[in-house]
C-alpha cells in the first residue's frame, strides 16, 4: 500500500511541478510585457516631443519671415506714397492705385 501512496504522491508532485512552470511562464509573460510599456510609450513620446520641436522651428522661422515681409511691404508703401506726393507737387497727375493697395491702406491688411 505504500508503494501506491508513494506513486500517487510522485503523480502529484510532477502535476504540481507542470502547473508551477505554466504560471511561471504565464508570470515572466506577464511581467515582459508590463515593462515594455513604458518603453514603447517612451519611445512614442520622444517621436512626439521631436515632432513638437521641429513644428516650433518651422513655425518660428515662418513667423521671422512674415514680419519681415511686412516689414518690407510697410516699407514699400511709404516710399510709393512718397514717389506720388513728389508727383502731384510737381503736377502730374499719378495712375490710380490698385484696388487691392486702396485696401490696404485703408485696412492695413
Amino acid at each position: 500500500m505504500n508503494g501506491i501512496w508513494g506513486l500517487v504522491g510522485a503523480g502529484i508532485t510532477l502535476i504540481g511541478v507542470a502547473v508551477t512552470g505554466w504560471f511561471t511562464y504565464r508570470g515572466t509573460r506577464t511581467a515582459a510585457a508590463i515593462q515594455a510599456a513604458p518603453v514603447a510609450k517612451a519611445q512614442e513620446f520622444a517621436v512626439l516631443q521631436a515632432t513638437v520641436e521641429r513644428v516650433d522651428k518651422e513655425n518660428g522661422e515662418l513667423r521671422n519671415r512674415q514680419f519681415r515681409t511686412d516689414a518690407l511691404l510697410r516699407a514699400f508703401s511709404r516710399s510709393a506714397d512718397r514717389w506720388r506726393r513728389q508727383m502731384e507737387r510737381a503736377g502730374m497727375e499719378p495712375e490710380p492705385a490698385d484696388p487691392l493697395v486702396d485696401e490696404y491702406n485703408r485696412t492695413g491688411v
